[in-house]
């Protein structure tokens, strides 16, 4: 007899925002911190220059907040890949399973969500500074440091979120 493996029968916590209807939980609330972040973003480094709030605003933060999601969700494949294919490459269990349910009892596992966080933050990164506002705001320091700001501020900070808090056993 065959013996079955169900190690991940319940989703972890950051994939289930990819998900309806978390997803529109997930959505709402990346739009309400992208926003705050940006709003923030306008009178730090006095953007205030080159157009009003409400101009830059509307402009940007759709952009914003659609480019975060997708580097979220791009560090968010890199774990779902690894825990997937954990077996394949005969990672032990300890590891893919913290990785999923809970990070802190695994320094590998803390590792690899810190690694996945980072490129997504490179992403959020890179999206609004090659993309977003490559013509809102020109003089190039300030764009860095808006687009670094988010990086860092909207990182999916959610990933290492133990899933066991959410769970009964």
């Amino acid at each position: 007899m065959k013996e079955i493996k169900l190690y991940n029968v319940i989703f972890p916590i950051w994939l289930l925002i990819f998900f309806p209807p978390v997803i529109f939980i997930a959505l709402a609330g990346n739009f309400l911190i992208d926003s705050l972040v940006l709003i923030a973003s306008f009178y730090v480094y006095k953007l205030a220059t080159n157009s009003n709030l409400k101009t830059f605003y509307k402009k940007n933060i759709v952009k914003v907040w659609l480019f975060g999601f997708l580097a979220d969700a791009i560090g968010a494949i890199i774990l779902f890949l690894i825990v997937i294919l954990g077996d394949y490459f005969e990672l032990p269990y300890e590891f893919f399973n913290a990785i999923s349910y809970d990070p802190f009892s695994n320094y590998a596992a803390v590792m690899v969500i810190l690694f996945a966080m980072l490129v997504s933050a490179l992403f959020i990164y890179l999206f609004n500074y090659k993309i977003v506002f490559k013509k809102v705001i020109e003089d190039t320091s300030a764009r860095f440091k808006v687009a670094f700001t988010i990086a860092l501020v909207t990182m999916p900070w959610t990933f290492l979120l133990p899933t066991k808090w959410f769970y009964y056993y």
